[in-house]
Formats: C-alpha cells, structure tokens, sequence
C-alpha cells in the first residue's frame, strides 16, 4: 500500500505540471504569435529568435538552465526545482503551441478576410466571426499531438530531483521491487487514453464545420 502510495504521490507532481503548464503556456503562446506576426520587425525578429532557440534546444537543458541559470548568471539563485520545472515546461510549449496557432492563422486564405470585409465587418468582427472556428478546427490535432507529449515529457523534471512517478519508482526498483517501475506505465497509458478520447471527441464535435 505504501508503495501504491507513493507512486500516486509521485503521478500528482505529473499533473501538477501538466495542467500548470496547459493554462500558462496555452495564452501565453497566443501573445508569443501576436509578436511573432507583428508588423513591427524588431518585434517579430525577436519573437522568432526566441521561438528557434526554444525548439531548437533539448527541454531537459532547459530544465537545467532555468534551475542554474539565476545562480550562476544574477546571483540569485532558484530556490524551488519546481518552480524551476514549472518555467522550463511553460516557456518550451509556449513556443510550441505558437508555431501551431501561427499555422493555422497563416492557413486561413486572405479571400475570407476580404470577403469579410466587403460585407461591412471590422477586422476583428471576421477574425472572431469566421476566421477563429476555422483555426481553432485545424489546430486541434496538433494541439492535441502536443499535449499527449506533454504527459510524457513531464517525467523529465526527475533530472533536476523533483519526485515525480517514475523518480518514485525507481527508488522500489533499487529494493528489488520491479513492478513499481511497469506500473508506470499504465498511469501515462491511462492519462493518454483519455485525452485522445477526449481530443477526438473535439475533433468530431468541430466535423460540422467544413472547409
């Protein structure tokens, strides 16, 4: 029982990170798009910097730069790993998720905005009224892809020592125990299977809308 325990304990440090990083990074990467697509070029220039410098580096060096980084380079240093974890997986699939909305905004053809337009429409009123349903449609496979990721990749924080499932396991597995470690795997399995349940449920509520 202490050992089921314990693996639940270690489960709630997973979630704990995947739902703080889905309602942080999912706004968070709509502002990072906005910039990106900004007609001011400094800002676009350094928005797109720092979106290939976040997909083009591992997140587990993240996770190491954001836990060392304030020490070594302002002196001040991190004094939570969680909140170090919470700020590497935020700030990566915030540049994730905005290369995916920035997709399907970019998808969307000009006709419909001009034809929007004709029809006596401000630019917001064809965004909100036409061009939104037709983006938030696209994206959500996408999207969905991410975030099954997002599961999985939460493990990671075990690198910096914040206790998750897999951390907790294998503290059993090094008494003998292996069944702890398997087990695991069925609480990813279980957390993935119901977003892909839930994500296809989407994907079929949003079939009405063609395009």
């Amino acid at each position: 029982m202490e050992k089921w325990q314990s693996l639940f304990d270690g489960f709630g440090f997973n979630l704990l990170i995947f739902f703080g990083t889905i309602i942080a990074a999912v706004p968070l990467g709509l502002v990072i798009t906005f910039c990106t697509m900004s007609r001011f070029k400094p800002l676009s220039y350094l928005s797109k910097l720092f979106v290939w410098i976040i997909r083009g580096t591992p997140l587990m060096l993240q996770l190491f730069v954001f836990l060392y980084g304030p020490g070594l380079l302002l002196g001040i240093p991190m004094k939570s790993r969680l909140t170090a974890a919470f700020i590497a997986f935020i700030i990566n699939y915030a540049a994730y998720f905005s290369e995916i909305y920035r997709g399907g905004i970019e998808s969307i053809s000009k006709g419909q905005y001009e034809a929007g337009q004709v029809l006596g429409l401000t630019k917001r009123q064809v965004f909100s009224k036409i061009v939104l349903f037709q983006v938030i449609k696209r994206i959500v496979p996408p999207m969905g892809n991410e975030i099954i990721t997002l599961v999985k990749d939460t493990s990671l924080v075990r690198i910096i020592g914040v206790a998750e499932i897999i951390m907790s396991a294998e503290r059993f597995s090094k008494q003998g125990f292996i069944w702890p470690l398997f087990s695991t795997g069925l609480f990813f399995l279980a957390m993935c299977g119901l977003l892909t349940l839930l994500f296809n449920y989407i994907e079929k509520k949003l079939n009405y809308y063609h395009t």
